[in-house]
């Protein structure tokens, strides 16, 4: 982790990006000009997010982001980047709940102007808890926050979850699930094992995470519980904070109808995930912050859902962990920056806590 490179995330050029953006937004702000085009520390692996300052005189915001769909001939993360979708799921949330996410101005469904689909939105002023190093780690803003600061922060991004869980009609979710039959749990697991399947696709599979998949239907819940418009990605690095509080919540991607656990589980699995590469590499990380048990009990007091099933669901995101962290490490492999080991398991950084979830050893051990 200390010293392996990042991964490439893009393979555009962004002074050809900048030039193609104000083509665009001429023909909706004539005159209009893009200054301070920047690509993110925290840009992630998938979709490309651009920063800019949009100059005109009639311009709705000055600072914009750019959500723009992965150039589909670059070996990207998903096979799939419906930017219609992540707009309207944005909407959706604006319009019937308090979360606060960004305005989105103009939508672009037509790949010709830059590529590929993108939607633009106000940028959200704040801070982010970083990925690369992680926050876990000393030496960043969160880490460097008191007890009490780090408190507030969760409590009020667990809300975050029980607001949108609790404030959406489940009814307009529906559009989210995917083709197939079953239950919304079933169908999210089914289109896991068709993305897991399209990622290995002429390649070394995982032996781990088929296991991972074999233990998830021993473990399958008898009551899966009502779906609801879940986030999805929840996790604080997709979250923009003013101070400590929620300014605006990142990244829908990945939204979906189904079970409320599944927001529960990535958002317990993911902090896990950070704090436990931080322990591996010799510091103690932030083990008060963010525990399962924690996050269950506050988001039972805020909604009244008793989270169910969470081995099940912390497994499940681990899994899904899993197959995103395979694809880009397949992805750097084609981009030479890493090489294939023998085992293709070791390309997953968090193998060894996988599989003592799927022996079940991992929560019995987790402090």
């Amino acid at each position: 982790m200390a010293t392996a490179p990042r991964p490439r995330t893009s393979t555009r050029d962004p002074e050809e990006l900048a030039a193609r953006l104000t083509a665009w937004l001429d023909a909706r702000l004539p005159g209009a000009t893009v200054s301070g085009l920047a690509v993110p520390d925290s840009n992630g692996m998938s979709s490309e997010t651009l920063l800019f300052d949009l100059e005109h005189p009639d311009a709705p915001v000055r600072g914009c982001a750019l959500r723009l769909a992965a150039d589909l001939a670059a070996y990207t993360v998903f096979p799939v980047y419906d930017m219609a979708r992540q707009h309207r799921v944005m909407a959706l949330v604006a319009d019937r709940t308090d979360v606060p996410v960004p305005r989105v101005l103009w939508l672009e469904e037509d790949p010709e102007p830059l590529g590929a689909p993108f939607f633009v939105m106000a940028r959200a002023e704040g801070r982010v808890p970083p990925d690369v190093m992680p926050y876990t780690y000393e030496g960043n803003w969160l880490h460097a926050a008191t007890d009490a600061q780090r408190a507030v922060l969760e409590a009020e991004s667990v809300a975050v979850l029980a607001r949108l869980h609790d404030q959406v009609p489940a009814r307009e979710a529906a559009f989210l699930l995917p083709d197939g039959e079953g239950s919304p749990l079933r169908r999210h697991v089914d289109a896991q094992r068709a993305y897991y399947a399209w990622v290995v696709e002429g390649l070394a599979p995982s032996p781990l995470i088929e296991a991972a998949f074999a233990r998830l239907e021993e473990l399958w819940p008898e009551d899966e519980g009502p779906a609801v418009l879940c986030w999805g990605d929840a996790r604080i690095g997709n979250i923009v904070y003013d101070g400590f509080a929620p300014a605006a919540v990142l990244d829908w991607e990945m939204a979906a109808c189904a079970p409320r656990e599944v927001d529960l589980g990535w958002t317990v699995y993911l902090h896990r995930f950070f704090q436990d590469l931080t322990v591996t590499f010799g510091q103690p990380g932030l083990p008060g912050f963010l525990r399962r048990d924690a996050v269950e009990r506050r988001y039972a007091g805020l909604t009244g859902h008793v989270p169910r099933a969470m081995e099940f669901h912390t497994l499940y995101a681990a899994l899904r962990h899993a197959i995103v962290m395979l694809r880009i490490a397949y992805r750097q492999a084609h981009f030479g920056e890493v090489e294939v080991p023998e085992d293709p398991d070791r390309l997953i950084l968090h193998h060894a806590a996988l599989a003592a979830m799927v022996r079940g050893t991992y929560w019995d051990a987790a402090a």
